[in-house]
């Protein structure tokens, strides 16, 4: 419980900050790379502060000039700050469509090209896909938690299929991710934080080979997404 209350009051003094700082920048200039490298930095400090040791594998093959769609597994709230930080250049993200009716996190949300998406709506869903395609093509990273939510026992959930196609629209090269420990560390229904390792891997996996792999799409997908 310590290590979690030390990274919370490191955020919470850290958040202000950064949004005094940061916000009135952004507008201004409507660029967000000052705010998201302030970003970057808070949840990677955060996370350290924590006790949390991570040990990214396989960083050296990846190519910091080119656009990518990082495709990783998700069990745990550690996830976003541990592998954000970790990709080359900005990356955007999909996030709950409710953020961006907030007014001042809204807009700078989309200043930043992030994604909205309504989890319930398949059309929705299809409008998400779109709209990621569109970032994309602006030469900017996408990661997406291919299962669409949080496991509760780390167990891989059955993929989302959106991921894929937003993939082989684009043609640019995916890179899973598989992040190891955070379900031990912090568990989806633990608030504490344990110590503890954890292990990210990463390959270069190009679209081109999505059709070699459309056995595993299939069995990890449902029907309708």
């Amino acid at each position: 419980m310590i290590r979690t209350v030390v990274m919370l009051t490191f955020w919470s003094v850290a958040l202000p900050i950064a949004a005094l700082l940061g916000f009135p920048w952004t507008f201004l200039t409507r660029d967000v790379s000052f705010l998201y490298r302030m970003a970057m930095w808070g949840a990677w400090t955060g996370v350290r502060l924590a006790g949390v040791k991570i040990e990214p594998v396989g960083l050296e093959k990846i190519d910091a000039t080119r656009t990518y769609i990082f495709m990783s597994n998700h069990t745990s709230n550690l996830d976003p700050p541990i592998l954000l930080p970790l990709i080359p250049r900005r990356t955007s993200v999909m996030a709950k469509k409710e953020l961006f009716s907030y007014p001042i996190l809204g807009e700078t949300m989309r200043i930043g090209d992030l994604v909205p998406v309504d989890r319930g709506n398949r059309d929705a869903g299809i409008a998400a896909v779109r709209a990621a395609a569109a970032v994309i093509r602006q030469g900017i990273n996408m990661t997406i938690y291919v299962e669409g939510k949080r496991s509760f026992d780390g167990k891989l959930l059955p993929f989302k299929k959106g991921p894929f196609y937003l993939a082989m629209e684009c043609g640019v090269p995916v890179i899973p991710v598989t992040i190891v420990g955070t379900n031990e560390i912090m568990p989806k229904a633990r608030f504490g934080i344990s110590s503890g390792t954890v292990n990210g891997r990463s390959i270069d996996f190009k679209v081109r080979r999505l059709r070699g792999i459309s056995r595993v799409v299939n069995e990890r997908t449902p029907k309708i997404c």
